[in-house]
């Protein structure tokens, strides 16, 4: 399988089902209680490929970044429309001003959701960090980074104790073994993904570890914030960080057959033992259905019916 197509194709779990983002389609495919399948494919084109000055390193990885966090609010909103429409037993569409509204609050879901994380992953180590009176630009920036590294590990591990988010993360699996059986060009069917493990090194885990440890290293160019305008110059840098950090992963994707390369990714599929469990065949399905989609191949009848929703 070509290497661009490999990278073409990335994959988000979601309640009771699965987002595939191909080139220039995204399925969702969401598991109905009556276990039949939904399945929406829509277009869509990225804006880094409408804008070539978008599509430049460093600026790539922060446009997707943004890009991926749209999508994946729009696939949990899809996911639990399902939800709703199954348990109300309704099956009509929303009018056009329901779903203007739609588009605001998933507006402010976006924004709600950057300004927090910032405020949790970026801001609340500096506090922290300011409070135990570093001088050091060196060691504050090292301290601060400890922390924010502590805070994530701790957040992941918090969530992946309740039950939905177990359930999450073993679509999460099915996603990755997915994706490993379509690049080991085995047949896209629960069979042929089942053997493969749920561990991928381009997960979107494994790219957040890495904006940890990048963050740190940037950071120490800008050395100890001395005011509140430092503090703002620090998080304007988010966007960079996101960038160099996709850089990486995607270097690091060519590249595995170096040793320093593997030992590089292996923190993150470390930990992806906490955001991925073994899935089952219906789940692996479900994540198939979006795949299939998400490659412009037709999608086969399973045991399962598909239902298509525009």
């Amino acid at each position: 399988m070509k290497e661009q197509e490999s990278l073409a194709v990335g994959g988000q779990a979601i309640i009771e089902g699965v987002m595939m983002r191909g080139k220039d389609v995204v399925a969702m495919a969401v598991r109905k209680p009556d276990g039949g399948i939904v399945l929406k494919c829509t277009p869509f084109k990225s804006i880094v490929k409408r804008f070539k000055v978008l599509n430049l390193p460093v600026f790539r990885g922060a446009v997707m970044l943004i890009e991926s966090l749209f999508l994946g609010v729009k696939a949990l909103n899809f996911s639990g429309d399902i939800a709703m429409m199954e348990e109300n037993g309704g099956t009509g569409k929303a009018g056009r001003s329901e779903n203007r509204w739609n588009d605001v609050w998933m507006g402010m879901t976006i924004l709600f959701s950057l300004a927090l994380g910032i405020a949790f992953f970026f801001y609340l180590p500096l506090i922290l960090t300011d409070l135990l009176g570093f001088e050091s630009g060196w060691a504050f920036n090292l301290v601060d980074g400890v922390i924010r590294l502590v805070l994530f590990l701790a957040y992941i591990y918090l969530i992946s104790l309740w039950k939905e988010i177990k359930r999450v993360f073993e679509y999460h699996g099915a996603e990755h073994k997915s994706i490993f059986a379509h690049e080991n060009n085995q047949p896209l069917t629960p069979a042929g993904a089942m053997p493969f493990t749920t561990f991928h090194p381009r997960c979107g885990t494994s790219f957040l570890l890495i904006v940890m440890v990048v963050s740190v290293l940037v950071f120490m160019f800008l050395g100890k914030p001395e005011t509140v305008a430092d503090r703002l110059i620090r998080i304007a840098f988010v966007p960079v960080i996101g960038g160099l950090s996709y850089e990486l992963i995607k270097f690091s994707a060519r590249a595995q057959r170096f040793a320093l390369v593997r030992a590089f990714i292996l923190p993150g599929l470390w930990l992806q033992r906490i955001t991925t469990n073994e899935p089952d065949e219906q789940q692996i399905e479900v994540a198939m259905v979006a795949l299939r989609c998400a490659l412009g191949q037709e999608v086969q009848a399973g045991p399962s019916p598909v239902e298509m929703v525009a």
